[in-house]
């Protein structure tokens, strides 16, 4: 398996290169070059899999340059109860007929993105030290990205972690659970702005080629492939315990900010997995549900971009729309690189007119927005009826999965952290505190160590510079 870049000039490369690397030197985003199909007897036997031995039978699939004991091994290492909570790594919790929650937010940080980080973390200290070298990740966040990230590379051999958040626009929790670490190898910096700001500065020092490569520069953002495969995984493992046999369709709904979870499920569904829709559900920040339902891809500028209560989606870019806009286009990297030029240029682009507007609909996607008052009354029927607490980004999920659902498809909503990481919210909703895990009582009150920095790439540059000296 090898990969290419969404704009079309790079020379194809293996699993193991574009896992350091971030961003494709031409600006691009790394795609394995066709898409591993699944097959009808793979699917049936993965039924009795656990979920190490379904990573394995898919990672295996893209990271084919990686010996197949070394893989497996990190896999096992990374997939335990002790990792996860429980044998069942991400539970299935039913609410009604054919209305599923996946649990994926049972990792050390409580949100669904330690499923892909905790194995990012193993590999990449193992490509490093195949290679001898060290890597200095620059990363951004709106929330849980930068705790999963932070705490799986932490004590990593060779590893840096520089996380870029917005100042003061995340919970409390997930405030607390990055600036109290106190590992010498990771650095927080607060940029005085939105998550969109963090991202471009992330952006402009990739493409900044000699800063990139004399300063060893790496990115566990959701642009990082490794991440993508690692979250395509959960898809699979999802339809497998909500259906008996492999002629049954099912639907994921998909709290979306940055497109990189539900692009997972794309893959997935490329790769043969029976997904009759993909239920993508925005906050009030609705650049991809604006996309799907009208065609218009319009980039908000920071001052439109809101802070909500379900604050990791509260993004207006989302980096890894550009992976679907390339097999909408036919793979075509040229198109692709002039469509997202035009985002630079002018803030967006509209597919309206063009030849391939008509093919979004054979993809599966689908779409809605949830504001404050839609996911606090979500929060409340869940409990109501279900007696399920679920947390803001989940509601709105569920939100939105409601306006979707068909009779004889099961919809599968993936859930995005636990209830705990949004207080304020759940108090709004509930009228009480959400459960805890004891392990994170008084977090909030622990030492926090940060920098509060301007939305300056130069800066940021600067001061990379000076701790990795």
């Amino acid at each position: 398996m090898r990969y290419v870049s969404t704009r079309g000039e790079m020379a194809p490369r293996e699993f193991s290169d574009i896992l350091l690397s971030g961003l494709a030197p031409d600006g691009g985003l790394a795609m394995c070059e066709q898409y591993p199909q699944v097959t009808d007897a793979e699917l049936s036997a993965w039924r009795s899999y656990s979920y190490a031995e379904l990573a394995m039978a898919i990672i295996r699939k893209f990271a084919t340059d990686i010996p197949e004991a070394d893989l497996r091994a990190m896999i096992e290492r990374t997939y335990t109860a002790e990792v996860f909570g429980s044998a069942d790594i991400t539970p299935l919790k039913t609410l009604a007929p054919e209305l599923h929650v996946l649990g994926l937010s049972n990792g050390p940080t409580l949100a669904f993105k330690d499923m892909a980080m905790q194995l990012l973390g193993n590999l990449f200290e193992y490509a490093l030290t195949q290679r001898g070298a060290s890597l200095n990740i620059l990363g951004a966040t709106s929330g849980d990205t930068g705790s999963a990230a932070e705490h799986a590379m932490r004590g990593k051999a060779g590893i840096r972690v520089f996380m870029l958040s917005p100042h003061g626009k995340m919970s409390p929790f997930q405030t607390a659970q990055m600036f109290g670490l106190q590992d010498p190898n990771i650095f927080n910096i607060a940029i005085e702005g939105v998550f969109d700001d963090c991202q471009d500065i992330v952006k402009a020092v990739s493409n900044d080629h000699a800063y990139k490569e004399a300063h060893q520069i790496g990115t566990v953002n959701s642009i990082n492939w490794g991440r993508i495969v690692a979250q395509v995984v959960y898809y699979f493992r999802g339809y497998l315990m909500a259906t008996s046999e492999n002629q049954q369709k099912v639907s994921f709904a998909v709290p979306s900010g940055n497109f990189g979870n539900i692009c997972a499920g794309h893959i997935a569904r490329q790769m043969g997995l029976p997904i009759d829709k993909l239920v993508l559900a925005t906050n009030e920040n609705d650049v991809l549900d604006e996309f799907f339902r009208t065609g218009i891809y319009r980039v908000r500028q920071s001052a439109e971009t809101q802070q909500t209560s379900s604050p990791s989606m509260d993004i207006s870019k989302a980096s890894n729309f550009e992976r679907f806009i390339f097999d909408l286009t036919g793979r075509d990297g040229a198109a692709t690189a002039a469509l997202f030029r035009k985002v630079d240029r002018e803030g967006g682009f509209d597919l309206r007119d063009t030849p391939y507007w008509p093919k979004v609909a054979s993809y599966g996607f689908v779409s809605g927005r949830s504001s404050h008052a839609d996911r606090v009354q979500t929060i409340r029927e869940v409990w109501s009826r279900y007696g399920v607490e679920v947390d803001t980004h989940t509601a709105d999920g569920l939100f939105v999965a409601q306006q979707h659902r068909e009779a004889g498809v099961p919809m599968i909503c993936l859930e995005t952290a636990l209830p705990a990481k949004f207080e304020a919210t759940m108090v709004e909703a509930l009228g009480r505190r959400p459960a805890r895990p004891q392990a994170y009582e008084g977090l909030e009150a622990l030492p926090q160590r940060f920098e509060v920095m301007a939305a300056d790439a130069e800066a940021v540059k600067a001061y990379i510079h000076q701790h990795t000296r």
